[in-house]
């Protein structure tokens, strides 16, 4: 009997943790959801009082419960990505493009590693581009066009692209500095890399 017991407290452990991680994850999406503007109250149902964000509109998450995708593309949002998005470690898709989000691009999201495909693009982002982004050798895709994002691109996130990790970068339409050099342009796709003549100041 005493065997029984001991096997049900480490499940009863194992579903608490699972539990614990699934009520962080809806924190920091509710953290997100109050500094956001929202006129078409498309998180009405970002309930902080639900075990998990799973049921919630626009949230997508894995067989653990566990927040894998954000679509709130073209959804009328406003204000800042909170740094604490990084911390939904499970996280593939940030899919937040056609919005009015201003602010700068957070480092931490250079901790999403399973993150495949990033979408801030047709933002209001200002600042630079986060060397941190480099760190993500799962990421696919990248789009940052049309903000107003400074700076140069690290070189961490060209690395990305030599590597054949990623597939699409797109920065065009921004107030980036520099140029990227010939020699780095070796093995980029048209495809792979798309810039314009605004790209560039």
């Amino acid at each position: 009997m005493r065997k029984h017991g001991n096997s049900f407290l480490v499940l009863a452990l194992a579903l608490t943790a699972v539990l614990v991680d699934c009520n962080s994850e809806g924190d920091i999406l509710h953290a997100q959801k109050l500094v956001w503007e929202d006129p078409n109250n498309i998180l009405k149902s970002w309930d902080p009082t639900l075990v998990n964000p799973c049921t919630w509109y626009h949230v997508t998450c894995n067989n653990d419960n566990s927040v894998i995708r954000l679509d709130l593309g073209e959804a009328g949002l406003s204000g800042p990505i909170l740094p604490q998005l990084g911390n939904l470690t499970n996280l593939e898709y940030l899919e937040l493009y056609g919005n009015n989000i201003n602010g700068t691009v957070p480092e931490e999201l250079g901790q999403l590693s399973k993150l495949i495909s990033m979408e801030l693009q047709q933002n209001l982002l200002t600042g630079p581009i986060p060397s941190s982004i480099g760190n993500l050798k799962s990421l696919k895709f990248l789009r940052l066009n049309a903000n107003m994002l400074t700076g140069e691109i690290p070189i961490e996130i060209l690395n990305l692209i030599r590597s054949g990790n990623m597939s699409v970068m797109n920065i065009s339409d921004n107030y980036l500095d520099g140029t990227i050099r010939r020699s780095e342009q070796t093995g980029f796709s048209i495809t792979t890399v798309i810039m314009d003549q605004k790209t560039f100041r």
